[in-house]
């Protein structure tokens, strides 16, 4: 009966630790996907500020105002 339960155990044990390793595996998936789409967010927004800083020098300062009411 005790080497059943031993058995058993060590069964348990083997389970658990796969499990583990799954578990741990598709965590580190996960968090790479993670990093890299926040990595391409920030090429993103980088490019969006380079885009928005071309555009108001195109428009140049008398254009800045243009919208304003002067009264």
């Amino acid at each position: 009966m005790a080497d059943k339960n031993a058995d058993s155990g060590a069964e348990l044990t083997n389970f658990v630790s796969g499990l583990l390793t799954q578990m741990q595996a598709r965590f580190q998936t996960m968090s790479n996907n993670i990093v890299t789409k926040i990595d391409d967010m920030g090429q993103k927004i980088d490019s969006l500020e380079a885009t928005i800083a071309e555009l108001l020098e195109q428009t140049g300062p008398s254009d800045a105002n243009a919208g304003k009411d002067s009264s």
